[in-house]
């Protein structure tokens, strides 16, 4: 079993930025690799960033590229999210998730974890 608590969300200003964190617990860190993931109100849940194990290889969707970097401490046990340049369409709850395995996941029902969440709002 891996708890995942995920922390850093807010209210903030189009443009901002902010650094999600999600602290896990429970396996070796190491053997998972995470992603982000967020829901708006009335949408669907929808891939973000994930990276793999080592944290040598990272995935983005589009529409992040360029603003959001995903990194991991082994050390720590930590993933966090970079977000800059924040957007109103930004604003949705964000969530961790971990998966067993030494790829790229982004795909919401291959992860095997997930945290609760924390709320990004980004006003205009």
């Amino acid at each position: 079993q891996v708890q995942l608590v995920e922390s850093g969300g807010g209210l903030v200003q189009t443009g901002d930025s902010l650094r999600l964190s999600c602290a896990a617990s429970g396996r070796t860190f190491s053997n998972y690799a995470f992603g982000w993931f967020r829901q708006a109100p009335g949408k669907e849940r929808e891939f973000v960033a994930a990276i793999n194990w080592s944290g040598d290889i990272t995935y983005y969707r589009s529409f992040v590229k360029g603003r959001f970097t995903i990194s991991r401490d082994n050390a720590k046990n930590t993933v966090d999210l970079q977000m800059n340049s924040l957007k109103p369409e930004d604003t949705a709850v964000y969530y961790c998730a971990a998966k067993g395995g030494t790829y790229i996941y982004t795909v919401s029902n291959e992860y095997d974890y997930w945290g609760q969440g924390t709320q990004v709002t980004v006003s205009s």
